[in-house]
């Protein structure tokens, strides 16, 4: 099967008529930094071609998605979606593994990337840990919710939220947690700032505007390197 070049130059997300294949594709290739160009060169493919099957629902030669998950040093069956429905981490701890501590300044870096996080909050049946769509905007993190969910329990108590990232192939991954308080914005003004600047709309979708900002006491993190 020939490779379709793609039109036009490369662009840096997939439009709206991307297949889920190439949402994959565009979220690997920016979880590793790569351009278009280089994950070209690493596949012997072109730059339009990565553009192709980003942007488009595209069905690609056995041979061609191996190339391309090659250079993205992931899998075709992970690029498909395998393994969607099972916790992260099934992989074998690596031979000599070491604990790290991330400095501060770390911590911020990989916090600001904003993405899905966890927070803890006590609720009438005990503690729970919720997954939340969050931005990060000055200091502070901050999430949408509906005023009857789990997390607008946490309004006024001191939370922890966690992100974390598992790098399954590598057995290594790295994780930073923030403690500090919950405040409920109410401020007309504000929310539309944090609406205009959110990183996403909440994946669950319907009415979530109870924007909900946590100010830290405290961020720590740590990775695991292995070697």
């Amino acid at each position: 099967m020939s490779e379709p070049s793609g039109p036009g130059p490369a662009a840096r997300q997939p439009t709206g008529g991307a297949g889920d294949l190439g949402r994959r594709i565009a979220l690997r290739r920016a979880q590793l930094g790569l351009s278009r160009e280089q994950v070209a060169a690493r596949a012997g493919s072109s730059p339009g071609y990565v553009r192709y099957l980003e942007e488009s629902p595209a069905d690609p030669s056995v041979s061609s998605l191996l190339r391309i998950a090659a250079a993205l040093e992931t899998t075709a069956a992970a690029l498909h979606g395998c393994g969607t429905g099972r916790p992260p981490g099934l992989g074998r701890a690596g031979r000599h593994p070491r604990l790290l501590e991330l400095d501060p300044a770390e911590c911020r870096a990989r916090l600001a990337r904003h993405g899905v996080g966890r927070v803890s909050v006590s609720t009438s049946r005990g503690p729970v840990i919720l997954p939340v769509n969050y931005s990060v905007i000055g200091d502070a993190v901050v999430f949408r919710t509906a005023p009857d969910a789990a997390p607008a329990a946490a309004v006024d108590a001191e939370v922890a939220f966690e992100v974390d990232h598992i790098d399954e192939a590598l057995s290594q991954g790295w994780s930073v947690l923030v403690v500090g308080r919950v405040r409920r914005v109410t401020e007309p003004a504000a929310i539309r700032e944090l609406a205009d600047k959110a990183f996403t709309t909440p994946w669950p979708g319907g009415s979530r505007d109870l924007w909900l900002r946590i100010e830290p006491t405290s961020i720590t993190g740590r990775r695991i390197q292995a070697e």
